[in-house]
């Protein structure tokens, strides 16, 4: 695949890259490795300097960064501003929280003194997706350069100067040289650098078969891995639900950076008592979406990254309606501007049961399926083999109660949209992957966890 910018919205070649070669690569890593001797020893307030000071980068040129985003994978400049910020939020919270997350803990034992120390691993390597091409970027690297590693980013092929541009910002942040670094190369090199003895670790947010390609090339080398892959979350409205708010919180769920998110709601689960009213409304909210130029405030849904992800699309779109699906608005591919646009979509009375109520739409398409109760609800929400996030709308505390408890799913958010939130944990089960990002647990698992008994 070629390494390129190629605007979404027009298809234009912007810059073209030359991949890596082997020579440069080994060089890359020969630097990464000899810069975490160095790095493991500097302090946690060395670090939480550099950090802060990358935090100020991203504030004061969020604007710029935007752009670069939006030409590249085409989500509104008005949500890549809005990315900018999460970046220097999350470099914020690890810079004031790393130290005390990483403190020694004392363990009353039979020892005259035992504890668990917290120590880096070493050169983690960060696989990353397109999608929100900072985002995913800074939510590893903020945990993990404060913890003691550094970082080799291998992303996506259609971001690569978002890619130059998060390595710039470590480095005019201050980080010592090596201490993260962008490879520009092919998914084709990653099982290459994961049997590199100086690669300790590796994360990766992606697909389902990226993810078990990842694991299958770590596994070979008994490497630590973390895994962030696909989600087809349910987005549950029961009676007693505030309809008018969950119908708003619905139509932004579901074109969350123009429908492309593994956490967007997808499969709307609804109580048939008010199937009819739900429906109308966010029929009404999608036909009064402004599809155009993503680099316009006031668009509220761009394109897709490539030609293949709205062919894809459109393929699922018309698999679904031979399973017996309806398509009350959309469905189709927008063909009178250049780019890859889809037209918002609904599609209902897909069989429960069928194979293409199983997939992922990663897109605005909303799939939407009427139940007869909470229980029948849980049920559908749960017959998928993915397990990221679910978004649930109800007033009931006992309904609540059971949604909290009985959806398998890395979160629960009650009458609320599924997001992350540098505070709490971050990921997914089944088949959405495994580990944790974000939080305490995200910086606990890129570190050694030593037990030290002394007598």
């Amino acid at each position: 695949m070629a390494i390129a910018t190629i605007n979404p919205a027009t298809g234009e070649t912007l810059k073209t890259f030359e991949s890596l070669n082997d020579t440069e690569i080994a060089a890359k890593l020969d630097l990464a490795g000899q810069a975490f001797e160095h790095y493991r020893k500097t302090s946690f307030a060395e670090r939480s300097q550099w950090l802060q000071k990358a935090a100020e980068i991203l504030e004061q040129e969020k604007a710029e960064f935007a752009k670069v985003m939006t030409l590249e994978m085409g989500k509104p400049l008005k949500a890549a501003i809005a990315e900018v910020e999460k970046c220097a939020l999350v470099c914020r919270y690890y810079a004031e929280h790393a130290a005390s997350f990483l403190a020694d803990v004392t363990v009353e034992t039979d020892a005259s003194k035992s504890f668990v120390r917290y120590q880096p691993l070493g050169v983690i390597l960060a696989v990353m997706p397109w999608n929100f091409p900072f985002w995913q970027v800074f939510r590893f690297a903020a945990p993990a350069l404060m913890a003691g590693n550094v970082g080799l980013l291998k992303h996506a092929s259609n971001v690569p100067q978002c890619a130059l541009a998060i390595e710039d910002i470590f480095q005019r942040a201050g980080f010592p040289k090596g201490v993260f670094q962008t490879l520009l190369i092919g998914a084709v090199k990653v099982a290459d650098l994961m049997a590199d003895e100086r690669v300790k670790a590796a994360t990766l947010t992606g697909s389902e078969p990226a993810g078990a390609s990842l694991a299958v090339a770590a596994g070979k080398q008994i490497k630590k891995t973390v895994l962030e892959l696909g989600g087809s979350d349910p987005f549950i409205v029961l009676e007693s639900a505030d309809l008018t708010t969950a119908v708003v919180t619905a139509t932004t769920a579901r074109m969350l950076n123009n429908g492309q998110s593994c956490i967007a709601a997808k499969r709307f689960i609804v109580a048939e008592a008010i199937a009819d009213k739900f429906e109308k409304l966010l029929l009404d909210k999608f036909l009064s979406l402004k599809v155009g130029d993503p680099m316009q405030p006031d668009t509220d849904l761009g394109p897709l990254a490539t030609p293949g992800i709205l062919q894809d699309l459109d393929q699922q779109v018309q698999a679904a309606t031979q399973s017996g699906g309806k398509v009350l608005t959309g469905g189709h591919p927008i063909l009178d501007r250049p780019g890859n646009y889809y037209a918002p979509t609904i599609v209902t009375d897909i069989p429960q049961d069928s194979a293409i109520a199983q997939e992922e739409f990663f897109g605005p398409v909303a799939l939407l399926f009427r139940v007869p109760d909470i229980d029948a609800a849980i049920k559908l929400a749960n017959a998928i083999p993915f397990g990221l996030g679910a978004s649930a709308w109800t007033t009931n505390d006992q309904e609540r109660d059971r949604l909290v408890e009985e959806i398998e799913a890395g979160s629960v958010f009650i009458n609320g949209m599924v997001k992350s939130d540098p505070r709490l944990p971050f990921g997914g089960i089944k088949r959405s992957g495994y580990g944790r990002e974000l939080s305490i647990q995200g910086i606990h698992e890129f570190v050694n966890v030593k037990t030290v008994w002394v007598k």
